[in-house]
């Protein structure tokens, strides 16, 4: 199933944000993300508030900083993986990420979540003492890599004293924490299900269990989604295949013009066009 739509009631109750837009987790497949948005654009559909996890929250913050998602796009393949990951012995972590910090410091254009044009709500997981965190205000780019920070693949953050890891771990797709707050809730999920070929090795067997783990805490967030778009066309694609991010932000853009296609009367009786 590529394109899904789910429905909500809700008490007629006065809510914060008109539209708010919930990114997954999904490392490279996170270019998805960049294309479904850049659809909704050209639909005159803006979120009011968004929500990201891990990849989500990466390409979150570039959106609500001002960029437009091709800008965001042009920005990456100007790079390759090993500019912004770097082996290191095996004793915390088998990665570090140095230089993606450097690069997401170089390019945001807020310091702070609350100074971005748009309110964001980062999720991240409390290492020290096992909960979900959602960031809706402080350093920006500490608490965008706080949510991107696999454990065991990457050391875990340290972020006001506190020990974070990626928010995939309790909340891969983070609806629930905007869904209180919006009249409609569009999500994109980005890590639906898990069909490729074993390999041997220990990345690979980590990076597979956390998906396991994404991919069952997501069930409960799917159901909250006025509007959802799953693609099962980027799973194919590697955690860091930077090289291929074009093909992905393609997927994205295609399978949400075709869902925004298909549920128009719907977009239209909501009011989700900007304008309407």
């Amino acid at each position: 199933m590529e394109l899904q739509q789910t429905m909500r009631m809700e008490p007629e109750t006065q809510k914060t944000y008109r539209l708010g837009l919930a990114l997954s987790g999904g490392g490279s497949k996170g270019f998805a993300h960049l294309g479904a948005i850049q659809a909704l654009d050209e639909w005159g559909i803006r979120p009011d508030v968004i929500s990201g996890t891990s990849a989500g929250a990466v390409v979150a913050a570039f959106y609500a900083s001002g960029y437009t998602p091709m800008e965001t796009l042009n920005l990456f393949l100007k790079h390759e993986a090993r500019d912004f990951l770097g082996f290191t012995f095996p004793k915390e972590s088998f990665l570090r990420y140095d230089g993606f910090v450097a690069f997401l410091q170089e390019h945001l254009h807020a310091e702070r979540i609350e100074d971005l044009k748009i309110p964001l709500h980062i999720v991240a997981t409390d290492f020290d003492h096992g909960a979900c965190t959602v960031f809706t205000e402080g350093e920006l780019v500490p608490r965008v890599m706080a949510s991107c920070t696999l454990p065991i693949v990457f050391r875990p953050l340290l972020v006001d004293g506190v020990h974070y890891v990626d928010g995939g771990l309790f909340k891969n797709f983070p609806v629930s924490p905007i869904r209180p707050l919006c009249e409609r809730v569009i999500g994109i999920n980005v890590s639906p299900q898990l069909v490729d070929q074993y390999e041997d090795n220990m990345l690979y067997v980590a990076a597979k269990s956390y998906q396991y783990v994404f991919k069952a805490n997501a069930v409960y967030d799917r159901a909250l989604c006025d509007l959802l778009l799953e693609t099962d066309a980027v799973l194919r694609y590697k955690t860091f295949e930077l090289k291929r991010a074009k093909e992905i932000y393609d997927i994205g853009y295609e399978q949400m013009c075709r869902m925004l296609e298909a549920n128009k009367d719907k977009i239209k009786e909501d009011k989700l066009e900007l304008g309407v």
